[in-house]
């Protein structure tokens, strides 16, 4: 009995396990397929989207263009409300450089917007007012606009169209060049200024002196003889100077030292002549008798 109750309490363990299993990979799935977007439907081939309006390229600035997203629907189904979703990438310039607005014949049309890097998603708060049936469309408009101040870039749309159910019905995606409405800045070249001929010092090439000749030779006079010349003809010159300052100079100190020997002898003479005894004059008188 106890190994029978054993035996039921291990099935049980398994079973659950194996459900628990179930459902981690039911959730697992749903997880993924949330992270990637919904997964088609199971019917996808009857139902087709396009994207019309579009132009070969856009241009940046006050030009709005409008595209249309339109899905049909092929079969003997029923029909089915449907929910726009506008995917939009970026290269070469930024989210906040493109205008869309989603409209309908009564004006705008509520949007829930969802950014991620360079990638944002327009989805309708709201079903479409239309109603899908085979063979009908339902048409969603946008108008889309760049800022003035894109030179190039692309831009990919991704129109996506959903039931009530948020299943995934049909898919259609385009790309296109966005361009500046100036062209991208170029180097200007320097405008050419006239400028003032420079004076320009003008080269003169060495020419080759003639060699004198011996005529030449003969009458140009030796160094020796030209400074003689040049002292002969120079009149009073710095060594005649030399020569008289220094003779006026000889006379003077010879003159100097003749009066100097002058004025030390008298000075002896007139000293010994203190010392000799002073002889006064005899006075001769006449003896009277």
């Amino acid at each position: 009995m106890a190994s029978g109750q054993d035996r039921r309490e291990d099935e049980a363990v398994v079973m659950v396990w194996r459900n628990a299993l179930r459902v981690g990979a039911v959730l697992a799935c749903l997880t993924g397929t949330g992270l990637a977007g919904p997964a088609p439907a199971s019917a996808a081939d009857r139902f087709a989207t396009e994207l019309s309006g579009l132009p070969d390229r856009f241009t940046a600035g006050d030009q709005v263009r409008t595209v249309s997203a339109v899905v049909s629907r092929k079969g003997n189904g029923g029909c089915v409300k449907v929910r726009w979703s506008m995917v939009l990438s970026v290269q070469g310039l930024r989210l906040d450089q493109v205008k869309m607005d989603r409209v309908e014949e009564t004006g705008s049309f509520p949007l829930e917007i969802r950014t991620e890097g360079a990638v944002a998603r327009l989805t309708d708060r709201q079903l479409d007012p239309g109603t899908l049936c085979p063979d009908r469309t339902v048409t969603a408009t946008y108008r889309v606009a760049f800022a003035e101040d894109v030179t190039r870039g692309r831009i990919t749309m991704a129109a996506e169209a959903y039931d009530p159910n948020l299943r995934l019905l049909a898919r259609q995606s385009a790309t296109r060049q966005v361009v500046g409405t100036a062209p991208p800045p170029t180097t200007a070249a320097p405008e050419p200024t006239t400028a003032s001929p420079e004076p320009t010092e003008e080269v003169l090439e060495p020419t080759e002196e003639a060699e004198p000749t011996e005529e030449a030779l003969a009458e140009v006079p030796p160094p020796a003889a030209a400074n003689r010349s040049a002292n002969q003809s120079g009149g009073f010159g710095v060594v005649q100077a030399a020569f008289l300052l220094g003779g006026l100079l000889l006379f003077l100190g010879v003159g100097l030292l003749m009066r100097l020997r002058q004025l030390t002898r008298t000075a002896a003479d007139g000293v010994e002549g203190d010392d000799r005894p002073v002889r006064r004059p005899v006075r001769w008188t006449t003896v009277r008798r």
